[in-house]
């Protein structure tokens, strides 16, 4: 295994770290005095409480440590305690905790630690008792004076007698400010007869403690833990594989990633540590919860009667104790759930040979018989599954035919690929198969090739498609042939393979004329063409697809080409026509009722939109989009499509920070080769506007941008040309910039997309200014290159006009044009050209003037060239700029979440109302407390109203 077991990464909880600052808060205002944090084994406390104490630390306070071990019930009295004040001792010496105490009071400490003297002589009576306990107060109290205190206890589900009503004593009885005990106990060991319920019961009830429960981590936070520990971004598939199994516990993940065969099988010694709850049932309860594994992790009362034969009661007496051991959990509508999917696992694996046959079976028969058994839609899943346990190869293979035609029909396309899989596999262990399924085997290797598309599967989908091919006579199946090599071209591409057009004419010459399958290829053709910028042979091949499609009564299809014609509406820079004819497709989807044109559509529209100039409508779309897109299982597909073009609006209005967490949750959903690529350009933009060299290069590297890879589609020639660009400018290379400019000028034809065009050129004026020194005659060259394209180029929007305002030199309008656009990056650019030009022109203050509007907008958005760049000119224009406002320094975005901090919300919520993660809106708090110079949640919120921040 690569990497190591523990991720040295720290892997969400922002909003639990946020809760926790907030309960130190409270504690130094007096209003606070414990938090009950409870989770259950493996979930993280304790990492959590060592990130909280590690920050507490560096912010000054006195972090104390005390754990409870298993062996506290049988007599380890006042185990924490003791350990906590070991380490004080080690730190302070017993002198001077004396000073803390009332004369001779540190005697009644010598209970704990021999190290204070002779207990006294009463030590062991209630007296004695209470004068311990008002000792330990009065020493945290007494701590606190000095600097905020913190005492963590760790594992009180173990805690002794005596150290439980210690816990209470302090919980109830702290009155000083800036002392905070935190405690941890493990909720999956609270059985109803535990001692620890009460007293939790009791606190909870207590003013100023606060009870916080510790989530299990998401996909995405388990994908991020994956990360660390193997030092590489995961594939998707696998990541899946250990979230399902783990069930974003992160002990658990780390267990499945310690498997040296990569096969997350889990090690025996967690396997003992699963088991040993289930150990200690009656064995009438185990038998039955064997009974249940095999049923999954969630079996309906009624299903699990049956098929153990027991009455009502019978079953419920046996059940009684997995229940309570918290083994079992109750669920809604009279049904049992394992507690985690890896101890079900567990028990199943208990199972004899026959014994799991017979079970297997005995379920597919109750099922088969009633399908109510199982929850509604569920019914063809599970018989597929229990059919295969079973070993019934004729009903585990129509079972599993039956459910993945029905998981497609549900759009769960990930979930119909095993599934055909599967029939594919019993297909010559089953006589007559075809028969049995009413389809041949090459219709199910298609519909296994058409889910893998739908799944971002690209290999697997190539392996289908070539199947299938070898299997058909391209003579007498000449329409079959072609939609599979129209396929196989598509997933070509999704892999950056070039030269795929052939492919696609090869197709169409298979298929007749005015028919479906050529309406079909054509709509693939014509896509492709439209995105090499054959603009007018795409427009051609389009048109004649519309016809037969409206001919034949074909709205799916007419949909994809309106979208393909949209397209080209764009590539001719008619941002507003490509609008327009991709809501015509969309309300087409949403008649047929057809997700993929409804979300390609509004994938369309959000670069749209963008190049409108309208990306705060492109945002809200994309927001909608992505909750369609899981809706409809296609998030590994257009979903991502979906997120790439959020990361890009985000880009262009200066929220990197959201830009980039958006861009790196669609990288872990494995998209395809061509995707992940688009999702890298957003990356890099980020990476060279602040100045990160070493990310920049890696990203370029894996993207061939630095050895110029050909590519096929004028989109990406002409981002991976402007970012080449870029990176020889930021490394102080002009002439090699210019370089690059004249390559891709030379080339046949440019980009007639009309933002892209104009924004290429935009920056191929400043490189013919920055190189002109080192070669005047290839920058003149150039020069007329970028001329002769520019008049080609349409003013598609907003956006295109300032670009063209910065192509033109007219930087104070393009400054302003972007400042409209409410697009930072862009503005602080224009702005420093301007002032440049006012400097050469000896307008020294109007120099002055622009780079104070500039400077803060590059510092918010931690452009580090542009900063430097505006601080040079700054300086030689006569000092340094004004120091902005604070108002200046937060970016809109900040000022929203600043606005939510001072309400009380937490990290969570705003993440809520504000359409983003929990994890951005912490990156947003820490940038606010470092530029308004506090260092707490609340006093961020009285600064705001200090300085008047919040007024609007």
């Amino acid at each position: 295994m690569l990497g190591r077991t523990v991720s040295p990464v720290f892997v969400g909880r922002e909003a639990e770290l946020a809760h926790l600052a907030d309960a130190m808060e409270e504690a130094r205002q007096g209003t606070a005095t414990a938090v009950l944090l409870g989770g259950e084994a493996g979930v993280g406390k304790t990492r959590l409480v060592q990130r909280f104490a590690d920050q507490a630390a560096q912010d000054g306070a006195h972090v104390l440590f005390g754990g409870c071990v298993e062996l506290s019930t049988d007599g380890l009295a006042y185990a924490p305690f003791t350990a906590a004040l070991r380490q004080l001792v080690r730190e302070m010496g017993t002198a001077r905790i004396a000073r803390l105490l009332p004369e001779g009071a540190e005697r009644d400490l010598a209970r704990l630690l021999p190290e204070f003297g002779e207990p006294t002589v009463d030590g062991d009576t209630d007296t004695g008792r209470a004068r311990l306990f008002e000792q330990f107060l009065t020493l945290l109290e007494r701590l606190a004076e000095s600097r905020p205190t913190i005492l963590f206890i760790e594992d009180i589900h173990w805690a002794d007698r005596s150290s439980r009503d210690l816990i209470a004593f302090l919980s109830r009885n702290l009155a000083a400010a800036q002392v905070l005990i935190v405690l941890t106990y493990r909720s999956d060991d609270l059985h109803r007869q535990h001692p620890l319920r009460p007293v939790l019961a009791e606190l909870s009830r207590v003013r100023g403690v606060l009870r916080l429960d510790l989530p299990r981590l998401s996909q995405d936070e388990v994908a991020e833990q994956m990360t660390g520990i193997l030092g590489r971004v995961p594939e998707y598939a696998r990541v899946q594989k250990v979230f399902d199994r783990s069930e974003g516990i992160p002990l658990f993940v780390e267990a499945l990633l310690d498997d040296p065969d990569g096969d997350c099988a889990f090690p025996d010694s967690m396997q003992d540590l699963i088991l040993s709850a289930v150990e200690r049932l009656p064995e009438e309860t185990q038998r039955v919860l064997r009974v249940a594994a095999a049923g999954g992790i969630r079996i309906g009362h009624a299903l699990l009667a049956a098929v153990s034969g027991l009455s009502d009661v019978e079953l419920e007496s046996a059940l009684r104790p997995a229940i309570a051991g918290n083994v079992l959990q109750i669920a809604d509508n009279r049904a049992y759930v394992f507690r985690h999917a890896l101890i079900r696992e567990a028990v199943h694996e208990e199972l004899l040979p026959g014994e799991h046959q017979r079970l297997h079976a005995r379920y597919a028969e109750e099922i088969s018989r009633d399908r109510k058994l199982v929850p509604p839609g569920r019914a063809a899943v599970e018989l597929a599954h229990h059919w295969y346990g079973a070993r019934n190869d004729e009903w585990a293979l129509i079972s599993a035919w039956e459910a993945a035609r029905k998981s497609m029909k549900a759009f769960a396309y990930a979930e119909a690929i095993p599934l055909l899989e599967r029939v594919l596999m019993l297909w010559d262990k089953v006589p007559g198969a075809a028969e049995r399924i009413e389809a041949d085997h090459t219709y199910v290797l298609e519909k296994a090739a058409l889910a893998a598309g739908n799944s971002a599967e690209v290999d697997r989908g190539v392996k289908f498609v070539r199947a299938a091919l070898a299997e058909l006579d391209e003579t007498t199946q000449a329409d079959r042939v072609a939609m599979l090599m129209a396929r196989w071209a598509a997933f070509k591409i999704s892999k950056g393979k070039m030269g795929v057009v052939e492919d696609f004419h090869k197709a169409l010459e298979l298929v007749p004329d005015h028919s479906r399958p050529r309406a079909e290829v054509l709509t693939k053709l014509s896509q492709h063409l439209m995105l090499q910028g054959e603009v007018e042979e795409g427009t051609a091949r389009c048109e004649e697809g519309l016809l037969i499609a409206r001919d034949i009564g074909d709205e799916f299809l007419e949909g994809e080409l309106l979208m393909n014609l949209a397209l080209g509406q764009a590539m001719d820079g008619g941002s507003l026509q490509q609008y327009e004819t991709n809501q015509r497709a969309r309300e087409i989807g949403e008649r047929i009722g057809a997700p993929r044109l409804i979300l390609r559509a509004i994938g369309n529209n959000i670069d749209a939109l963008n190049d409108l100039g309208r990306s705060e409508e492109a945002l809200e779309l994309s927001y909608e989009g992505e909750r369609m897109a899981k809706q409809y299982g296609l998030i590994r597909t257009t979903g991502v499509f979906i997120l790439n073009n959020r990361a890009e609006a985000l880009e262009l209005l200066g929220r990197w920070d959201e830009a980039l967490e958006t861009a790196e949750r669609s990288l872990r959903f494995g998209p395809s080769l061509r995707t992940r690529h688009h999702i890298l350009r957003v990356q890099a933009d980020i990476a060279l506007s602040r100045g990160d060299l070493s990310t920049l290069e890696s990203t370029l590297s894996e993207l061939g941008v630095l050895k110029e890879r050909p590519e096929d589609f004028v989109q990406d020639i002409t981002s991976s040309s402007r970012l080449h660009m870029g990176w020889h400018l930021l490394k102080g290379e002009p002439e090699s910039a210019l370089e690059v400019a004249h390559r891709v000028l030379s080339r046949p034809s440019q980009s007639s997309k009309s933002a892209l065009g104009w924004r290429l050129l935009s920056l191929i004026a400043h490189v013919c200014d920055q190189a002109e020194s080192f070669d005047p005659t290839l920058a003149e060259h150039v020069r007329g290159h970028a001329a002769e394209a520019a008049a080609t180029l349409r003013i598609s929007g907003p956006p295109a006009e300032a670009y063209r305002l910065t192509y033109t030199g007219d930087f104070d309008a393009a400054a302003a044009a972007w400042e409209r656009l409410r697009r930072p990056h862009a503005q602080a650019k224009a702005l420093l050209h301007a002032a440049t030009i006012a400097a050469q022109a000896g307008d020294r203050d109007g120099a002055a003037a622009r780079l104070r509007v500039a400077q803060p907008l590059a510092k918010g958005l931690c452009a580090t060239p542009l900063v430097e760049e505006i601080e040079l000119l700054s300086r030689r224009v006569g000092g340094a700029a004004a120091p902005p406002s604070t108002s200046e320094l937060l970016t809109p975005r900040e000022l929203e979440v600043l606005r939510l901090v001072a309400l009380g919300r937490s990290n969570r919520d705003i993440a809520a109302e504000l359409f983003i993660s929990a994890k951005t809106v912490s990156v947003h708090v820490s940038n606010i407390l470092a530029k308004l110079g506090v260092s707490s949640r609340g006093e961020a919120a009285a600064a705001a109203y200090r300085l008047s921040l919040l007024t609007s």
